[in-house]
């Protein structure tokens, strides 16, 4: 690459989808969900306590427990499915066995509350599992794994949620992430680029710039990545100056 010439970065990139994962706050998740977590106990505990009233009173009739917002396990699994959960019912049985689903028993009865499920199904439109997080990004970025991806999520460079004994990865998130795969190139990607357009540079020397601010970049969980329009103008510059014609790969 020459050397001697400084060139400037003309191109602007503004980015309203990187702006917003980047200003994605674990905290903000967190109280929203504590708000919602409040509302939830408060409908449970007065459905529970109306149905446990009716009972001691031996008023409590069978066909008015759907109405009254309890569900048999059956209801409750049929209620999921409509939702879009594509959960098998052996696996929703085992989490209402292990209390990772909240239900209540009414005399020799066990029953789980709507608004648990009505909940759920909520939680399922706005997050994946980490499992379908995963899924979802390997799509666009190439060499992810399933480890590094969890890593991610234990370093707080994917936001995530923990509730009750599972965490959930906001869709948006994973929405900008495969965005910013389609569009920017992490470090590596960068080299390889501009090596593939006769353009050679070691990574050391181009981290360095990237360093001094010489090449316009993002740093998103803790990687920088680099538009796609920022490279291509550094590339048709650096031709330039070695008197080269740009080419694409």
């Amino acid at each position: 690459m020459p050397r001697g010439k400084r060139i400037v970065i003309e191109k602007v990139v503004k980015d309203p989808i990187v702006s917003g994962l980047k200003n994605m706050r674990i905290s903000d998740m967190k109280s929203k969900r504590a708000k919602v977590e409040k509302e939830l106990h408060s409908n449970v505990s007065d459905i529970v306590s109306k149905a446990r009233d009716l009972y001691e009173q031996d008023r409590l009739e069978k066909d008015r427990l759907k109405g009254m917002g309890l569900y048999t396990i059956d209801e409750a699994y049929d209620e999921l499915k409509k939702g879009g959960l594509g959960l098998s019912f052996r696996a929703f049985g085992g989490r209402v066995e292990r209390r990772s689903v909240h239900s209540e028993k009414i005399g020799n009865k066990r029953l789980i509350p709507k608004p648990v499920i009505h909940d759920w199904i909520a939680l399922a439109n706005e997050y994946y599992s980490v499992k379908q997080a995963y899924t979802e990004l390997k799509k666009h970025e190439k060499g992810v794994n399933l480890r590094a991806f969890i890593g991610r999520i234990e370093k707080n460079a994917v936001p995530s949620l923990k509730i009750g004994t599972q965490r959930w990865v906001p869709k948006s998130a994973i929405e900008a992430m495969s965005h910013v795969c389609r569009n920017y190139y992490d470090v590596g990607e960068a080299v390889q680029t501009m090596g593939s357009r006769g353009i050679k540079i070691k990574r050391n020397a181009f981290e360095r710039r990237l360093d001094r601010g010489r090449i316009p970049h993002e740093k998103i969980g803790g990687r920088r990545v680099i538009a796609r329009e920022v490279l291509d103008e550094l590339v048709t510059k650096e031709l330039a100056i070695m008197g080269k014609s740009p080419r694409m790969e």
